[in-house]
């Protein structure tokens, strides 16, 4: 009676053990799989330049992609996004056609094929022949002038300070240990800490991606510490190198005054600066061919010289890019 007994519970501990080997083996992966088709595809399109500072996006570049015969459009945004969307899902590994056009760059032809990945497309400008045969006009000593409402503070100096995010795009995650937000891609971190000085503060902070891929960047904080004194910045990019622009007025509690002046980032033929939220009245102080004269901009940033946009960047205000026309150049400093 023992030994039947015996051989019931071996018996038993058998089966649950068979039964736990075949849950293990059939249990459906956890790992993720590649997708096999896709509803759309995403890129950027930017400035062709060996320099990453000087990659700034390029909006409303018209996208047109042929893929199993079914032409897809689209157009960029103002940090030079696009989205392909297809009606259906196309297979992964399709051979496709692209073509990115702007009236002012050369266009770009790109052929390949369909996959899950962040599509970069670089535009080179249009070498234009300058009006006048003679010599450049030299623009200099480049100011921005604004006025914000600001109470209780007044400003005794501007902060100006670029940061490159260095990344490279389309790399698996796998192992690495920082990662894009979808856990996609291989993603680097910049941290840093920057000071006003002793009894000075931080105001209008403005930390806005101006060149590379900066749809595929996030802004993971930007904290003020030491009662505003100092101010700590973490981004994250998880595309190839992007370049940031960290511009503030540097304050002391006196007086009030309302008017502030910036000096803009000067990357090749762009400038680019950042106007506070609330700002108005924004004008471009300059010293063309030796002489200073006041530029003011206007709602359509019309500008003699140059030809300007404005982004929206949320809190941070509005980016403003403006790229010089012929006949124009910056004075080397």
């Amino acid at each position: 009676m023992a030994n039947r007994t015996i051989l019931a519970i071996s018996l038993v501990i058998i089966a649950v053990m068979i039964a736990g080997i075949a849950v293990f083996f059939t249990r459906p992966s956890t790992r993720r799989s590649k997708p096999t088709e896709l509803k759309s595809v995403t890129g950027v399109v930017l400035v062709q330049s060996a320099d990453p500072r000087k990659q700034a996006p390029v909006a409303n570049a018209q996208i047109q992609a042929m893929v199993e015969g079914t032409e897809v459009d689209a157009r960029s945004d103002s940090s030079g996004l696009f989205r392909l969307a297809f009606t259906k899902g196309i297979e992964v590994g399709k051979p496709f056609s692209m073509t990115v056009q702007h009236a002012s760059y050369e266009p770009a032809q790109l052929t390949g094929q369909v996959g899950d990945q962040i599509f970069m497309v670089w535009l080179p400008p249009i070498v234009e022949a300058a009006v006048s045969t003679g010599p450049e006009i030299l623009i200099a000593n480049l100011r921005v002038r604004y006025s914000v409402k600001m109470m209780g503070a007044i400003d005794i100096a501007t902060f100006i300070k670029p940061f490159e995010v260095v990344n490279k795009g389309n790399v698996p995650c796998k192992e690495h240990s920082l990662c894009s937000p979808d856990g996609k891609w291989a993603a680097a971190r910049l941290a840093e800490t920057v000071d006003a000085g002793e009894g000075n503060e931080f105001r209008s902070v403005r930390l806005s991606c101006i060149a590379g891929p900066c749809p595929f960047t996030r802004i993971e904080s930007q904290n003020y510490i030491a009662r505003g004194q100092k101010l700590e910045i973490s981004i994250l990019n998880w595309s190839d190198t992007t370049t940031f622009l960290l511009e503030a007025e540097v304050s002391r509690r006196t007086a009030n005054n309302i008017i502030h002046l910036a000096y803009p980032a000067v990357f090749g033929r762009t400038l680019s600066f950042t106007l506070p939220v609330g700002s108005e009245g924004p004008s471009i102080e300059a010293e063309v061919n030796g002489a200073d004269i006041v530029f003011p901009l206007g709602p359509d940033l019309i500008l003699d010289w140059g030809v300007c946009t404005g982004t929206a960047n949320g809190p941070q205000g509005e980016l403003i890019q403006c790229n010089l026309k012929p006949g124009y150049a910056f004075k080397q400093q």
